[in-house]
């Protein structure tokens, strides 16, 4: 999701330093009660992409190549292996480590993929666009040629003679200023709707035939991610950043005049671009930046600097439905995601989905799972 997918959070800066510490499965409270089964369905989605693509190791780990041939060894296993079975698989195949932040504790989130009506031409009923990436836009990389652009850019247009300039940011483009530079693949109700589909970096669209559309991350405009739940803190909507939840940023927003709600909404420079995308299997989300689809409850958005896409990761949290103890795999990432105790857990597609990952901002546990071998 994507590459800003993950949600509108208040944080302090994270520090990236860490150590790793070796523990036993015993250790990991819930270990033997978590469904194995499904953890290991998702793995194995990994593992095919892994067939394809073996990822980059991390700061943290763990190596990729050997990730790669766990991903082997899962595939020669039937999909539908049962709780003990896959339980087995993990226990023989990794090491748990445990991740200790140099500072602080661990802090967990959740993200979700809205479902939202949509149209594909404009109306005063549906005026909001999401649009595709402007023709030239990519993201940079620290050998290109920065020039006059700011240094802190993470995405930029191609002028067409060799240079690069700055995409405008989000209060250009509500003013419009790719009007006429891109397509608008379709169009939502509201500026917030169209605002959380950013923040998530995905969306099912439902258009009046009754099929849903997907959209996708595709690109973002490289400017520096605000959160604007911020806000809300700023000017004592809130008492501390833990009721800046995203269903209190929602209703807040909703509830501001149509001036006051653009200008909150512009404070964030970053904007998202998005491509269609297939709905092969509703139960699914969206293709997450690890390349697989992502699955509820078990796809985990991490700080894509440190962990390796694919790891297995051990989450231990205490949620408002209560205990949230459950092997997941590292297939997403976000912009808000920064640390290397920091995740972002994916609860599913729609109202249900957006209803679980609202109120998610609790001090988490993780151990990282290392193939043997390493």
């Amino acid at each position: 999701m994507p590459p800003t997918p993950g949600p509108d959070v208040i944080l302090a800066d994270a520090l990236p330093a860490a150590h790793l510490v070796e523990v036993d499965f015993s250790d990991l409270a819930g270990w033997a009660d978590d469904d194995h089964a499904a953890a290991f369905i998702a793995f194995r989605r990994s593992a095919v992409r892994l067939a394809e693509k073996s990822p980059t190791t991390k700061a943290l780990g763990p190596d990729g190549m050997a990730l790669v041939r766990k991903g082997q060894a899962a595939l020669a296993l039937d999909e539908s292996v049962d709780r003990t079975a896959a339980r087995a698989f993990f226990e023989s195949h990794f090491r748990p480590f445990r991740i200790e932040p140099a500072s602080g504790e661990g802090f967990v989130t959740g993200f979700f993929e809205p479902e939202v009506d949509a149209r594909l031409q404009p109306s005063l009923a549906f005026p909001i666009p999401l649009l595709e990436p402007p023709r030239g836009l990519r993201e940079l990389y620290s050998e290109d040629d920065r020039h006059d652009l700011d240094p802190s850019l993470t995405w930029a247009l191609e002028d067409g003679r060799g240079g690069l300039i700055a995409c405008p940011d989000r209060r250009a483009i509500m003013a419009g200023a790719l009007d006429g530079r891109t397509r608008v693949i379709a169009y939502v109700k509201s500026a917030v709707e169209a605002f959380f589909i950013h923040v998530q970096g995905a969306a099912r669209l439902r258009l009046p035939d009754g099929k849903l559309l997907r959209v996708t991350f595709a690109g973002k405009s490289g400017h520096a991610y605000f959160p604007v739940a911020r806000l809300m803190l700023e000017r004592g909507v809130v008492a501390r950043a833990s009721e800046a939840t995203a269903d209190a940023l929602r209703e807040w927003l909703e509830g501001l005049g149509p001036q006051e709600r653009r200008a909150a909404l512009a404070r964030n420079p970053s904007y998202i671009f998005f491509r269609e995308a297939p709905v092969d299997d509703p139960t699914l989300g969206p293709i997450a930046a690890a390349g697989v689809p992502l699955t509820a409850g078990r796809s985990l958005a991490v700080d894509r600097s440190l962990i390796t896409f694919h790891a297995p990761v051990f989450v231990e949290t205490h949620l408002a439905a209560g205990p949230f103890r459950h092997l997941m795999m590292a297939q997403d990432t976000g912009s808000a995601i920064v640390g290397s105790a920091r995740g972002d857990i994916f609860f599913g597609s729609g109202d249900a989905a957006f209803a679980l990952a609202a109120r998610v901002r609790d001090t988490a546990r993780f151990t990282l799972l290392v193939p043997r071998e390493v």
